[in-house]
């Protein structure tokens, strides 16, 4: 039997790599920024990290991280309930709690454990759940987890989601959940528009942030403050491995009794080591920095308009937007693919996204503006797109 499951495996790879869909990983040999170097030593044009605010190697978060590795050691070695809690985990929930306008956070090893962990702790078969179409898979998987009643509405499809909303009438609790950016298309959700309906058909609204938290928004607070609805979201998860230093780690910012119950009852947070004390320090002086300047979220606005204007100059098919993620349309996987192999030919890292990632026909390159790039770095990434153009 082994031999056969090995066989129909590698026959399953092999398909993979002929339609364009197979997912190659690049082995790096230096830390993460927007120069990066592969195992060879040669130098590389980053433009697919999360690395938003260039924060992943700036300095005063490296030492930050070092010198709370020497002040709280390496690793909790256990779930927070049994031995797992520091000072800093709760100094960090405090503030991003006080950050982001919520009465109380709770942090996760990562995001999707977030997202995982809030369904099943919340809501039975009493409940309903309104997705949209495009949600992150954690936020896909979490609900599948949960035996609330499922309803799904059309991407930012606002009449969809108030029949869904109609046709859950008889829940005892309705949730709209959202990310706030879809990670694919950089396209913002409408926050206005779905507190609105949350607010007539009395419903609950949660918001995955993981592409926004750090640099959109006032203040760099995310999606409910660039659409002035930080009062009014009831759930809001995201994650510190991304804009905030792009280590690991997530967490759920929400109502104070939300919180407590998911202290009590998620099981990614039960069965779970905590987060390590050098990124929760780092997530500290994460913070700061932001809370300091505006500085970075500027010129990071700045590199996306300045790559956005070039690379459609140079009549290249892009998503609209104003967001940090640029997606370059192909179409065709195959082609994608080959783009971003020739790409990383010519010292250029950028990934290529097909089915079931994406819809079939809708292949890209997504590229990931940083606020650590420079003027030369974009225009060079332009260049590199037009020389390997077939």
């Amino acid at each position: 039997m082994l031999h056969d499951v090995r066989t129909e495996l590698a026959g399953r790879i092999t398909e993979m790599r002929e339609t364009g869909v197979f997912k190659p990983e690049r082995v790096l040999a230096s830390p993460q920024g927007t120069h990066v170097r592969d195992e060879s030593g040669r130098e590389i044009l980053n433009l697919c990290a999360n690395n938003y605010l260039g924060l992943a190697d700036d300095p005063r978060v490296v030492s930050a991280a070092s010198k709370t590795l020497v002040d709280r050691g390496f690793g909790m070695a256990s779930v927070r309930f049994i031995c797992g809690t520091q000072d800093i985990h709760r100094e960090l929930e405090e503030r991003l709690s006080s950050w982001l306008g919520q009465e109380d956070t709770i942090l996760f090893p990562s995001c999707f454990d977030a997202n995982g962990g809030v369904f099943e702790a919340l809501f039975d078969a009493r409940d309903a759940v309104i997705s949209d179409a495009l949600n992150h898979a954690s936020i896909i998987d979490g609900i599948r987890l949960c035996k609330a009643a499922r309803f799904r509405y059309a991407n930012r499809d606002m009449a969809e989601l108030e029949a869904r909303l109609q046709e859950a009438s008889d829940a005892r609790y309705r949730l709209i959940v959202t990310d706030g950016v879809f990670s694919m298309d950089g396209y913002y959700a409408p926050l206005d528009e779905i507190c609105a309906l949350a607010d007539r058909y009395d419903a609950l609204v949660m918001v995955d942030d993981s592409h926004a938290v750090g640099f959109v928004g006032e203040g760099g607070r995310g999606t409910p403050a660039r659409f002035g609805v930080e009062d009014r979201v009831d759930i809001l998860t995201g994650t510190l491995g991304k804009a905030l230093g792009g280590a690991s780690g997530g967490y759920v910012a929400a109502r104070r009794e939300i919180v407590a119950v998911l202290k009590q009852r998620a099981r990614p947070y039960l069965f779970s080591n905590s987060v390590a004390p050098a990124v929760v320090g780092a997530s500290l002086a994460v913070l700061d920095i932001l809370q300091e300047s505006d500085e970075l979220r500027t010129q990071l606005e700045r590199n996306a308009a300045r790559f956005r204007a070039g690379m459609s100059e140079a009549g290249f098919e892009l998503l609209p937007g104003e967001h940090a993620i640029v997606p370059v349309m192909f179409g065709d996987a195959v082609a994608a693919s080959q783009t971003a192999q020739r790409l990383w030919e010519a010292g250029v890292y950028a990934v290529a996204f097909s089915f079931p990632v994406v819809p079939h026909g809708q292949a890209r390159i997504r590229v990931q503006l940083s606020a650590a790039h420079t003027d030369d770095d974009i225009d060079r990434a332009i260049e590199s797109f037009v020389a390997t153009r077939d």
